[in-house]
């Protein structure tokens, strides 16, 4: 049984209190004409909006509920850039050469959002804490070490691996086999980011407009008609930003990208000793089990903020939290009796390759499957998708080759594969996890 503080209703997510006494930016009414449209205003369509406006473009942004409220505000805030797939795992999925390029990728990536924030002004508490990749078996121990010869010789990213005696150093329990420590990434209020954005956008003039989903995307000569319940739009170029929230009429970009549930919690405050205790190296901690549990400490230093795997699809957020906790007391067991202020759910898009992509289809063009790896790949690649909508040579980008692709499982517009997956995973992979965990001792 859960204990709750009583801070925030179910569902409400931990980084919205930052806004919750503050009216959101003013809402625009679509234009009926435009260079660009974009739909999508996560971190992937305002991104877009702000570099297509600055190469002269008229741009807006439609959104289907209210701007930033999902994955983008719902996130780890967690902020580095690296490829999610090892080297030879992407050249067998798209050759060696779009490998090579992808991981070279990773550091202008991490430096185009970096900038963005920069020249923008953007206040997100930003920290330099670095992210440890914590090795859950030997075997991912092993593993890392081939990862980090791989990022050494393919990319200017930095990398260490850190032993199992240095890990004392990083977090407080017996647990871990080793590290994969990336010293460059960092933390972010990823509601603050959105809100810098969003303001970024409006700044430039930029309408955004709230509660206007696209009910219907219709050819008119060489550009498109855009139907919402606002109105009609008409745009020379669009660009889709939905991701993990894409619904009709894309049905081609549904059938290749499926919403899967992340759920975090956060606890109460704790005392500095104990945050101490539990997590010296103050860094942004991910897990290589299939959990893919990740957690850090809030950017005021005050809480654990812990999400992950509690199911693959749509579970009550009481018995999500009653997951994430029991996982977080595996790790802590000093944890297993601590309450919990809030717990929350949001969607990552995810691809059937576990990488994003930019492309088009019949003309329209998008930027989606970050697999959750969002918080850098978003803004990044939506600008990718803007500058390729509008002919600019600054959207070529090793992402545009790597192409998503439809699965056999995935038959229908809804995932329904997930229910199986959940019980698969829940059954059989985490016993496995964890039994070579056990082994390794």
């Amino acid at each position: 049984m859960v204990s709750w503080t009583g801070e925030a209703p179910q569902g409400f997510p931990y980084w919205w209190e930052a806004f919750k006494n503050t009216p959101d930016p003013e809402d625009a009414a679509p234009p009926a004409k435009v260079d660009l449209l974009i739909i999508g205003a996560g971190f992937t369509g305002l991104s877009a909006a702000i570099a297509a406006h600055d190469t002269g473009a008229r741009v807006a942004v439609v959104d289907a509920g209210n701007p930033g409220c999902g994955a983008s505000t719902r996130n780890g805030g967690m902020f580095g850039a690296h490829p999610r797939l090892s080297h030879p795992k992407l050249t067998a999925l798209f050759g060696e050469e779009t490998a090579d390029a992808l991981f070279a990728e990773a550091g202008p990536a991490f430096a185009f959002v970096r900038d963005l924030m920069q020249r923008e002004k953007i206040d997100c508490d930003y920290q330099a804490t670095g992210r440890i990749q914590l090795a859950w078996t030997p075997a991912h121990a092993e593993s890392q070490k081939t990862l980090a010869a791989s990022v050494r010789s393919k990319s200017d990213v930095r990398i260490e691996t850190v032993d199992e005696t240095a890990m004392r150093r990083e977090i407080g329990t017996e647990r871990y086999y080793g590290g994969l420590l990336f010293p460059d990434h960092g933390a972010i209020h990823p509601a603050k980011f959105h809100r810098g954005l969003w303001t970024a956008a409006l700044s430039r003039g930029i309408p955004v407009s709230a509660n206007a989903p696209v009910t219907a995307l219709d050819r008119d000569g060489v550009g498109f008609v855009a139907t919402t319940p606002r109105g009609t739009i008409r745009a020379a170029k669009v660009v889709l930003a939905t991701n993990g929230y894409t619904t009709r009429p894309f049905r081609w970009h549904m059938a290749r990208v499926f919403p899967l549930p992340s759920f975090l919690i956060a606890t109460e405050e704790l005392s500095e000793n104990l945050l101490g205790q539990l997590a010296p190296g103050r860094r942004m901690m991910v897990e290589t089990r299939a959990r893919h549990s990740y957690f850090r400490l809030s950017p005021d230093g005050k809480r654990i903020l812990f999400g992950g795997r509690a199911a693959m699809r749509d579970i009550p957020l009481d018995r999500a939290a009653r997951r994430q906790q029991a996982t977080m007391a595996e790790i802590w067991p000093e944890l297993a009796d601590v309450r919990l202020s809030h717990v929350w759910t949001g969607y990552t898009g995810y691809s059937f390759t576990h990488m994003p992509h930019v492309g088009d289809e019949d003309g329209l063009h998008y930027a989606l499957g970050f697999s959750g790896s969002g918080t850098v790949m978003a803004p990044y690649l939506g600008a990718k998708a803007a500058y390729r909508a509008l002919g600019d040579a600054r959207g070529k980008t090793a992402y545009a080759a790597t192409p998503l692709r439809r699965h056999a499982l995935h038959v229908m517009e809804k995932p329904h594969f997930l229910k199986a997956a959940d019980l698969w995973y829940r059954t059989w992979v985490d016993s496995w996890d964890n039994l070579q965990a056990r082994r390794g001792r």
